[in-house]
């Protein structure tokens, strides 16, 4: 077997059973079906042209990485262009949403069952910073200091924006529900944890990619 043949399985082994981890995390971030299979169609041409740096690390936050850097370049040549990005700027200093001991902790709400869509709607609501690091440790179950990588921050940076990402999340579905937005039945509700993985539009049953 040749050296390019043995590259193309070693990547076909390690990388593509990362495909529904990227979609995921292209899908949160950009908020589009569409925008994110072209992230991941991109990070997937990326990953392979660069497959020789890759040296026997975990594959997927090596991947999930291309994916975030791919997006937010992406995003970045958007806003030049005058076009709207979703990625926000960050202000850590901003002051977060009342939060009463009363309530559920933000770990009950994000493992609230009932509350699958309305988190979802929230969590929508977040910032691009503080989503990113919620999908990554509750969706992918990633550890800090995969997190930290793939969002190239500090490991303390990630501990921080969880603390307040999950507050936010908590605060933000305390809005939605005094709004009265989240009427609906019961039934109606998917069976599965509040952070589940985003969908893929109906009648889709892959990423585009061969």
């Amino acid at each position: 077997m040749d050296h390019a043949s043995d590259e193309r399985r070693r990547f076909d082994e390690l990388v593509l059973p990362q495909l529904d981890a990227a979609y995921n995390l292209a899908r949160w971030l950009s908020g589009s079906a569409s925008e994110a299979d072209d992230v991941v169609q991109e990070a997937f041409l990326r990953a392979y042209r660069h497959f020789g740096s890759f040296h026997g690390e975990q594959p997927r936050p090596w991947l999930l990485a291309i994916v975030r850097n791919t997006w937010f370049t992406t995003c970045q040549k958007r806003k030049s262009a005058g076009e709207v990005c979703s990625y926000d700027d960050l202000h850590e200093n901003q002051p977060l949403p009342a939060w009463h001991d009363g309530q559920d902790s933000p770990e009950q709400w994000l493992l609230r069952q009932e509350d699958v869509r309305l988190v979802h709607r929230a969590l929508e609501q977040l910032p691009v910073a503080y989503r990113e690091v919620l999908v990554l440790r509750e969706l992918e179950e990633l550890p800090y200091r995969d997190i930290a990588r793939v969002a190239d921050i500090a490991i303390g940076t990630v501990m921080s924006r969880l603390a307040r990402g999950r507050r936010m999340l908590a605060a933000a579905v305390t809005a939605l529900q005094q709004q009265g937005t989240a009427q609906e039945p019961a039934h109606a509700r998917p069976p599965s944890g509040a952070l589940a993985p985003a969908p893929h539009p109906a009648g889709e049953t892959g990423h585009g990619l061969q």
